[in-house]
C-alpha cells in the first residue's frame, strides 16, 4: 500500500532531513487524523503510538525477499514479516509459513552453492539453485557455531562442548568431538610412593591393575578401528573450565580456551527487590564491582582430532607480553610488579581454507590486541597483526576474518579511526583511510570487495561503502543518510539494509550490490505519528576552547526566536559514555527528543552534545576521558554554554542540565564541579562513584581503584558534592542491575549530611537500567519539567 509521508525539508548538507518512504508494509487504511498537540503525556506514552521499529533484517535463501521482525501492538511479541524485495505487500507469516523466510546470519559453502542456517536452535540447508530445504536437527538443545567443511560435503555445529558434523553424502549426523574438563581416566597416573608400594607388594592389587589397563586398551583400540563408534573424548583435566571452542573447515583441529576451576570471581552484590508477585521482599545477586573481578586468564590449547594429541600454545611469542603498560603506575602505587606474562583471553577465532587457525587474543589490563595464525603441526603462533593503546582498546571494531587466498583482515583504530586492513605479505595494507570511520565490514560474494559502514561526509551521515580486496576508490552505494546496518543477498546481487532518520523508526530498504536507487520497502510509522508537526533539530558545530576540534550538536530552539530575548537553556547528556547521539539516524533517545521539542515549545533552547568519549569521531576523542572522567566532558558543555550565548540569545544565568547513566553521572559532574554554571540538573539512574561500577567498563577508563585513587575521586561525583548550589534531581530505579540503586542511596546520604538544599530523590520501584513503563517515564520527565521551570523559568 502507498504511504504519503510528510516531502523532505531543505538541508544545507546531506543528512539533515527526513526521508519519505515510497512502499510500506500493507496497513489497514485510516481517515487521516488530525495532529493531537503534543503533551508530555504522549511523549512518555508507550511507543506503540509511533510504530514498530523494522527489527532484525535478513534475505530469504532465493534472493527475492527480505525478511524481518516487527513488534506486535499491544504485545511484546514479534512477528516475521516477508516481503518481495522488488517491493509489493510483505505478508505475515504463520509459524507453519516461518520457514519460507529462512533466518538471519547464514553461512555458506565455498562454492556457494549451499546456505546454512539457524533457526529455533536447530540447522537448516538450503540448495540455492533449488531453492530445496532441508532440516538437518531437530532437538532440544541449541546448536551453534554454525560453519562448512572446507569441501562442502559437511556441515559443523557445536552443542554445548560437543562439536557435530552433518555428512551430506551419508545423509547422517555423527560427532567430531567430545570435550570434557575431566581427568582423563585412561591416562597414566602420576607417580606416588605409596602406591608403587601397594602394587609391589599386594599381588591382588596388580592384577586387577593389570584387568583395567588391558579393558581400556582393548577399549581404545576397538574405538580407533570401528568408525561407527562416537569419538573419544578429548580430556583437559580437572582443574579447569572450558571458556570456548572452534572447529577448522576441514574437521581435524580444535582451538580450546579453558580457565581455572574455582578462580576467584570477587564478592558479588545483593539487590533488595521490595515489589514482588508474592507480596514479600527478596534478593537479588548482582554484580561485583570494579577491581574486584578481573576477567580471569586463559590458556590455549591446540588439538589434533586425527590422532588426539593436545598442544599447548606458549603466548612467549607475542610481542610485548613479557612488557608490563601499568609498570609506572603499580610501582608509584605499590602493587605487586608483573610476574611472567601479561593475562590474555580469546576474543574470536577464524580458520584459513587450509584449515589453519587464526586467533584474536586481547590482554586482560585493555592494552592490547593481537591476530595471530597458528602453526598446525607446532602449534607456533606468528603474529599478524599488533593493536596497541596506552588508553585502551575500543571494544568496537574488531571484526576480523579471513579471505579466500588465506590472508588475514580486520578493522584497526591504529591510525586514529576505525579502517579497513588486509594482509600484504607482512605487512597490514589499508584499504580506507581518512577523518571517518569504517564499521561492519563483509565481503561480497565474489570476495573481490567489502561492503562496510561508513561515516565519510560528517560524523553523523552513515552510508554503506565499497572498496575492493585488492585496494582502489571507496564508493558509497547509498545516500540515506541513516543507515543503520545491512545483510547481502545470497547471490551476491544486492543488499537488504535498514535506515532511519531522526522521526523515522529504522525501515527496510533494498539497494543493488553496485548501489544505484535504493527501494525503500516499508514505513511502518502510524498515521497519527507522522501527522505530527515534528521539527527537525538543527546539527551545530561548538568550538572547543581547549582546541580539540568541533564538539558536534543537536539543537533545538523555539519556532521563533524574539529579537534581544535571552531564552533559558536544557543541555542533554547521552549515556554510555562511548555512544553517538548526534546524527541522521533515529535516536535511542527518542522520547527524549520529543521531550526537546516540548521544551522549545514551552521558551527554551536545547543543546545535545556528542562530548568527548562519544563514539564516531575517532580514537583520540574517545580516549580523552583516560583517566578523567568527568572533565573533558565538563568543558565541552561548558563550551556549548559559550556557544549559545554568542549565537543563540541563551541566558548564561538560566541554565540547566539533565541526562540517565552516564549522563546522569556527567549531570551530577557538572553540577557539583561547576557550581554557578548550571542552576539545575536531572540525574537519572547516575554512576555516583566508579569504585561501586563494574570492572569491563571502567578499568578500561580508569584502570583499578587501586592504580589510581586519586583519579577515582577526582572521577565520582560523591567525593564532590560539599560543592552543590542549586537544584538537583536524582531519579533511580530501584532494582537497576547496572548501575545499582545504592548509587543513588549513597549521595543521598552524603547529601543529608552535607545538610544540603534543593535535592530531591525518585525511585522508582519496579524499574530496572532502561525504564519501561510508561507511567514510570512520565513520572520522571514531570519532574525534569517542573524542575526546569521553577528554576530557570524568568
Amino acid at each position: 500500500m502507498e504511504s504519503l509521508v510528510p516531502k523532505p525539508l531543505p538541508r544545507p548538507m546531506r543528512g539533515l532531513a527526513l526521508l519519505a518512504s515510497t512502499l510500506a508494509v500493507a496497513l489497514p487504511a485510516h481517515a487521516e487524523p488530525t495532529p493531537a498537540p503534543l503533551t508530555l503525556d504522549l511523549a512518555m506514552s508507550h511507543p506503540d503510538w509511533i510504530g514498530p521499529p523494522v527489527e532484525q533484517l535478513w534475505w530469504s535463501a532465493d534472493s527475492q525477499h527480505v525478511a524481518y521482525t516487527l513488534k506486535r501492538a499491544g504485545s511484546p511479541v514479534r512477528d516475521v514479516f516477508r516481503q518481495p524485495a522488488a517491493g509489493g505487500d510483505a505478508v505475515k507469516l504463520a509459524p507453519a509459513d516461518a520457514a519460507e523466510a529462512d533466518a538471519a546470519a547464514p553461512v555458506f559453502d565455498a562454492r556457494r552453492t549451499r546456505m546454512a542456517t539457524l533457526r529455533n536452535g536447530d540447522v537448516f540447508v538450503v540448495t540455492l539453485a533449488t531453492g530445496q530445504r532441508q532440516q538437518l536437527t531437530q532437538s532440544a538443545a541449541d546448536e551453534a557455531d554454525l560453519r562448512f567443511a572446507a569441501d562442502g560435503n559437511a556441515v559443523f555445529y557445536r552443542v554445548g562442548d560437543e562439536w557435530r558434523a552433518y555428512d551430506f553424502a551419508a545423509q547422517r549426523e555423527r560427532t567430531v568431538a567430545v570435550l570434557k574438563a575431566e581427568k582423563d581416566p585412561q591416562a597414566a597416573p602420576k607417580p606416588d610412593v605409596l602406591r608403587d608400594a601397594e602394587l609391589r607388594l599386594i599381588d591382588t592389587l596388580a592384577r586387577q591393575r593389570a584387568d583395567r589397563d588391558a579393558l581400556a586398551a582393548e577399549a581404545k583400540a576397538q574405538r580407533d578401528g570401528d568408525r561407527t563408534r562416537v569419538a573419544a573424548p578429548v580430556f583437559f583435566g580437572d582443574d579447569v573450565t572450558i571458556a570456548a571452542s572452534s572447529l577448522s573447515t576441514d574437521g581435524r583441529h580444535l582451538l580450546v580456551a579453558l580457565e581455572p576451576k574455582g578462580a576467584d570471581a570477587g564478592r558479588g552484590g545483593k539487590m533488595p527487590r521490595y515489589v514482588n508477585e508474592d507480596g514479600f521482599e527478596d534478593a537479588e545477586d548482582v554484580r561485583t564491582r570494579v577491581g574486584r573481578n578481573a576477567p580471569i586468564a586463559q590458556t590455549f590449547k591446540l588439538v589434533d582430532l586425527a590422532d588426539g594429541t593436545v598442544t599447548d600454545l606458549d603466548l612467549k611469542a607475542l610481542p610485548g607480553i613479557d612488557v608490563d603498560p601499568l609498570a609506572a603506575l603499580k610501582k608509584e602505587h605499590e602493587q605487586p610488579a608483573l610476574e611472567g606474562l601479561r593475562a590474555v583471553r580469546l576474543m574470536d577465532a577464524r580458520f584459513a581454507p587450509d584449515g589453519a587457525p587464526l586467533a584474536m587474543l586481547r590482554s586482560v589490563d585493555n592494552k592490547d590486541r593481537w591476530i595471530v595464525r597458528i602453526d598446525r603441526d607446532t602449534a607456533a603462533l606468528s603474529t599478524v597483526h599488533r593493536l596497541t593503546d596506552t588508553a585502551w582498546i575500543n571494544w568496537n571494531f574488531n571484526d576480523f576474518g579471513v579471505l579466500p587466498d588465506g590472508r588475514a583482515w580486520w578493522l584497526s583504530e591504529e591510525s586514529g579511526y576505525s579502517h579497513l586492513y588486509v594482509q600484504d605479505g607482512r605487512r597490514a595494507k589499508a584499504l580506507t583511510s581518512g577523518r571517518w570511520e569504517a564499521s561492519s565490514p563483509v565481503l561480497t560474494a565474489d570476495a573481490a570487495s567489502f561492503v562496510f559502514v561508513c561515516n565519510r561526509e560528517w560524523p553523523g551521515d552513515y552510508e554503506l561503502c565499497r572498496v575492493p580486496v585488492a585496494g582502489g576508490e571507496v564508493r558509497e552505494l547509498t545516500s540515506l543518510d541513516g543507515v543503520e546496518d545491512f545483510a547481502l543477498s545470497p547471490d551476491g546481487s544486492k543488499i537488504a539494509l535498514r535506515w532511519s532518520a531522526s522521526f523515522t523508526p529504522p525501515q527496510a530498504a533494498v539497494v543493488s550490490i553496485d548501489g544505484g536507487d535504493v527501494r525503500k520497502l516499508t514505513d511502518t510509522r502510524t498515521a497519527a505519528f507522522q501527522a505530527m508537526p515534528w521539527r527537525a533539530p538543527r546539527f551545530v558545530q561548538v568550538p572547543s576552547s581547549d582546541g580539540a576540534g568541533s564538539i558536534w550538536g543537536k539543537l533545538y530552539t523555539p519556532t521563533t526566536m524574539e529579537p534581544g530575548k535571552q531564552y533559558p537553556v536544557v543541555m542533554f547528556v547521552h549515556g554510555a559514555g562511548y555512544l553517538q547521539n548526534v546524527f541522521a539516524r533515529y535516536p535511542v533517545y527518542f522520547r527524549e527528543q520529543m521531550f526537546h521539542q516540548l521544551l522549545t515549545d514551552r521558551g527554551y533552547i536545547v543543546l545535545d552534545l556528542d562530548f568527548r568519549a562519544s563514539e564516531g569521531y575517532g580514537r583520540d576523542w574517545r580516549t580523552a576521558i583516560y583517566r578523567q572522567m568527568g572533565t573533558p566532558e565538563l568543558q565541552d558543555y561548558k563550551d556549548g554554554i559559550d556557544y549559545l550565548v554568542a549565537n543563540h540569545q541563551a541566558d548564561r544565568a538560566r541554565v540547566g542540565i539533565y541526562g540517565g547513566s552516564y549522563g546522569g553521572f556527567m549531570s551530577l559532574m557538572a553540577m557539583f564541579k561547576a557550581p554557578g554554571v548550571f542552576q539545575a540538573g536531572a540525574a537519572l539512574r547516575p554512576v555516583t562513584d566508579w569504585r561501586h561500577y563494574n570492572h569491563e567498563y571502567t578499568s578500561n577508563i580508569l584502570d583499578t581503584p587501586e592504580l589510581g585513587p586519586q583519579v577515582y575521586i577526582d572521577s565520582s561525583p560523591i567525593e564532590h558534592a560539599e560543592a552543590l548550589q542549586g537544584r538537583l534531581l536524582i531519579a533511580h530505579g530501584m532494582i537497576d542491575d547496572n548501575v545499582f540503586f545504592q548509587d543513588s542511596v549513597r549521595l543521598a546520604q552524603r547529601l543529608i549530611e552535607l545538610k544540603k538544599p534543593g535535592w530531591e530523590l525518585a525511585s522508582y520501584p519496579l524499574e530496572r537500567h532502561s525504564y519501561v513503563q510508561p507511567e514510570s517515564w512520565y513520572d520522571q520527565y514531570r519532574r525534569i519539567l517542573e524542575l526546569m521551570d521553577e528554576t530557570l523559568k524568568p
